[in-house]
């Protein structure tokens, strides 16, 4: 058996590990409620089913452009100008099979040996292993919870170096829920206008999901002047709970879409053709249900941070968007030693959720809240009555 240098260099997921680990639990007759996965538990849009059910009756099963159909990626341009404040074309989108794909084929298209990559931590999963496999060097920056895991502009100059070539940003982020606001991001602006070669991909996947009441803030809205060196993922699986459908998006500099669409043209071809026409019901559609999910992950989300925070030893700050809590369980370690014991002795008492060292972090644990109340409510006591 001979595996190559690129696949030795990644680690499995731990959040999809954790996920399979409970499910084979489950399997096995064992009750387990599942915090580790990042997944809407609300049904997709009937609007959007329609449009699926409409596609295969219609016979819309064959290849399509490999960077998506036209329709789609005008009705992706209108979903960054409306949703995003980022003013594109069709010619500088493209369509993947899920926003990790997007991410995957910009850092293959861009990053070789010498280049460094910043990813602030707590990081989602597969940023570094993206990264490592394209045969990149990940460079951490560092961020804590007493800051809300944010970072100023002078935190990100401080890591560029002379192989500097992307900085990664998630915002609001996973696993922290952390959103950074306009002037941090009109800093980093800054801050790139003094670095050239410097690049930024922005993730915004969870941009739907915020709760400061602001609107959502991106780079590539507050540095129109910058475009050309941003590129911004998007897509509808946590906005419209289709995450089964594998459907994302990039807008970004055209030279960089076309590397990318070749990159697919050889790795999977076009997304599936029925989720595309699903993806364009997405985002031409009725956007108004958008407002109630919020309002719920809000309750959501102050119900754990609340049951959270009154168990002693464990303590988390309120995330500013998306559907987790990043948890610190740092007095625990001199019993657990680390966070996966501490994981897996949480299991064993019927909670999955993943240990901060799988995004980078240390000591301390991710909740997803992407669950419904009664499931959150049993955990969090399953939680406390684990370690009292």
């Amino acid at each position: 058996m001979h595996l190559s240098p690129a696949i030795a260099r990644i680690a499995p997921s731990q959040t999809t590990a954790m996920t399979d680990r409970a499910i084979a639990l489950r399997e096995a007759g064992r009750d387990i409620i599942s915090l580790s996965v990042g997944e809407p538990d609300f049904a997709t849009p009937p609007h959007v089913i329609a449009a699926a059910k409409a596609a295969l009756d219609a016979g819309d099963t064959k290849y399509t452009a490999v960077g998506g159909t036209s329709r789609l990626k005008q009705a992706t341009a209108l979903h960054f100008a409306r949703d995003l404040g980022i003013a594109t074309t069709p010619s500088h989108v493209t369509v993947s099979a899920g926003g990790k794909q997007a991410i995957f084929h910009a850092m293959l298209a861009t990053v070789g040996p010498d280049d460094e990559v910043i990813v602030p931590a707590p990081w989602w999963v597969s940023y570094p292993e993206i990264v490592r496999f394209a045969g990149g060097r990940v460079v951490p920056l560092h961020t804590h919870a007493k800051d809300n895991f944010r970072f100023t502009p002078a935190d990100f100059e401080a890591q560029i170096g002379p192989h500097t070539l992307w900085l990664l940003l998630n915002s609001p982020g996973n696993p922290t829920g952390a959103c950074l606001p306009p002037e941090t991001l009109l800093g980093i602006g800054e801050v790139l206008r003094r670095h050239p070669r410097v690049m930024v991909l922005s993730d915004d996947i969870y941009a739907p999901i915020t709760y400061t009441g602001q609107p959502h803030a991106t780079l590539a809205n507050l540095c129109p002047d910058l475009a050309d060196r941003i590129l911004t993922i998007s897509g509808v699986s946590k906005s419209h709970a289709m995450t089964g459908f594998r459907i994302g998006v990039a807008a970004g500099p055209e030279w960089l879409i076309r590397a990318m669409e070749r990159l697919q043209s050889h790795s999977s071809g076009n997304p599936c053709s029925i989720s595309q026409a699903a993806a364009v019901a997405a985002f031409e559609g009725p956007q108004d249900f958008l407002a109630d999910w919020r309002g719920r992950f809000r309750a959501r989300r102050d119900s754990v941070v609340r049951a959270i925070n009154a168990i002693a030893s464990l303590s988390t700050p309120v995330p500013d968007g998306a559907f987790y809590c990043m948890v610190d369980a740092a007095p625990l370690m001199a019993r657990f030693g680390d966070d996966t014991k501490l994981a897996l002795h949480l299991l064993d008492h019927g909670v999955a959720i993943v240990p901060a060292s799988a995004f980078g972090g240390h000591d301390g644990f991710r909740i997803s809240f992407a669950a419904d109340d009664a499931k959150l409510a049993e955990a969090c006591s399953r939680i406390a009555a684990a370690l009292a």
